[in-house]
Formats: C-alpha cells, structure tokens, sequence
C-alpha cells in the first residue's frame, strides 16, 4: 500500500491573540490577521464567537448554507500559508450549529462567513526550514 505524505520540519514561532471584526469574513480576516502580524505561515490553535451566517463547502464539492443569525462556531482548524505570488491563503474548517442547535461541518467558503459581533482567535505562526 501506497501513500503520499509530505513530511515539512521547523519550528513555531509568535503567537498572536486577535480580534476579527462584525460583518468581516472570518477566511479573509484570519488572512488579513497574519499580514498584519507578518506571519507567512500560522496555525489556528483556538477561536471563539459567531457568525451571522455560514457557508461550509461539502465533500463533494458543493456549498451548503447555514442560515443564522448567530451561527456559533463549535470548534476551528486549519492553517495559513504563504502562496508563490506572495499573498496568503488559509484552508479552515470546522463545526457551526444554527440557532435551532443542528449541527454542520466542512471547509468555510472564504468570503461568505460574515462575523456576527466578535470573534477571538489564537494563531501560531510556522516556520518551516529552509530549503537546503
């Protein structure tokens, strides 16, 4: 049996304990987040708050919405990484519940994840060694 596996060493660097704002995106504000603290590459390592509404992408590849107001987030993961051009790109997904309790999960959509009031979030930043 045959797997592919992409095995990447180096250290964590900074942490920083931040705040996205209502009505911001949380994929583009995680985004904005690490350019503002000069991260290349972070982990998400905890998070806590709403969004006013959630769109997860499924496995198949579809979208579902996930209608609110105040979809709160049950639990985040996921990382950030520096692209070739430059820019940032984070891949997040994690658990919501709507406001009748139903539960959902997958990768959040950027830019269609709106935040309701607040939202805290803990990055860790990743300093992968360099190429020799």
């Amino acid at each position: 049996m045959h797997s592919a596996a992409f095995v990447e060493s180096g250290a964590m660097g900074r942490v920083a304990y931040a705040r996205i704002a209502p009505n911001e995106d949380l994929v583009q504000g995680v985004e904005q987040l690490c350019l503002a603290h000069g991260f290349r590459n972070a982990f998400v390592r905890g998070a806590l708050g709403s969004l006013v509404d959630a769109c997860l992408r499924r496995q198949d590849g579809s979208a579902q919405q996930i209608r609110g107001p105040a979809v709160e987030i049950v639990s985040l993961a996921g990382e950030i990484r520096a692209q070739a051009d430059g820019s940032l790109q984070a891949c997040l997904s994690g658990v919501v519940a709507d406001p009748e309790g139903n539960v959902f999960g997958g990768a959040f959509v950027a830019g269609q994840n709106p935040i309701c009031m607040t939202f805290e979030v803990t990055l860790e930043e990743w300093l992968p060694d360099s190429a020799a």
